[in-house]
């Protein structure tokens, strides 16, 4: 086991969860570099101690965050759309909507580029997201499109590349714009413009023909 390795190891414990929930309330207030240690074991209700005992390092408890956001929303929007039963286009609209919502946050945003600027000293941070994060959404996503196929609403063969073509049919150029500062925002109306784009093209691609 290298140093690196030996600093960048999760143990968990009692009050992992508590501080868990103390980081995310402070990491989605103040952002990676606003968030201290200090803030966030007072939110937790933990000592420092404590808190780098589980966590020796910041951007462990940042991407364990991360993580569990991504975790946390797309069961929300699993939920809801096994619930309310919408049509395909609906659900890829709702999709497409939660992509770039997540995709332009602040949030989201840091979490992007810790991942890109740790890649080097840190792979397996990057890795650890990637494998508890994007693909999780990506394999909920294939999941419905195998459903919706099997309702007769869509007609597709490689489930994998239909979910990757959307995710990036969601992104065209504002994730570059977002990413290097060009643009601070998206706006409604790009918003909107997008949505409409990428589930149109999608359903042009996949959708059932008369």
């Amino acid at each position: 086991m290298t140093a690196s390795d030996r600093t960048t190891q999760i143990r968990k414990g009692r009050k992992f969860d508590q501080v868990l929930e103390g980081a995310r309330t402070v990491f989605l207030r103040a952002g990676f570099e606003g968030a201290s240690v200090d803030d966030i074991a007072r939110e937790a209700g933990v000592s420092k101690a404590t808190l780098y005992s589980y966590f020796p390092d910041k951007r462990l408890l940042f991407m364990e965050v991360a993580k569990a956001e991504c975790q946390r929303q797309a069961d929300e929007a699993v939920q809801i759309i096994e619930s309310v039963g919408m049509p395909v286009e609906a659900v890829l609209r709702f999709a497409a909507e939660r992509f770039i919502d997540y995709m332009s946050s602040d949030f989201g945003l840091q979490t992007y580029r810790l991942c890109v600027a740790e890649s080097d000293r840190f792979p397996q941070l990057g890795h650890a997201f990637y494998h508890s994060g994007p693909e999780l959404v990506r394999s909920r996503m294939v999941d419905y499109l195998r459903k919706a196929v099997a309702r007769g609403e869509l007609v597709i063969e490689d489930f994998n590349l239909a979910a990757d073509q959307f995710a990036e049919l969601c992104k065209v150029d504002i994730h570059n714009r977002l990413v290097f500062g060009i643009c601070g925002a998206c706006v409604p109306h790009e918003r909107g413009r997008i949505i409409e784009g990428a589930v149109s093209m999608f359903l042009a691609r996949y959708g059932v023909r008369g």
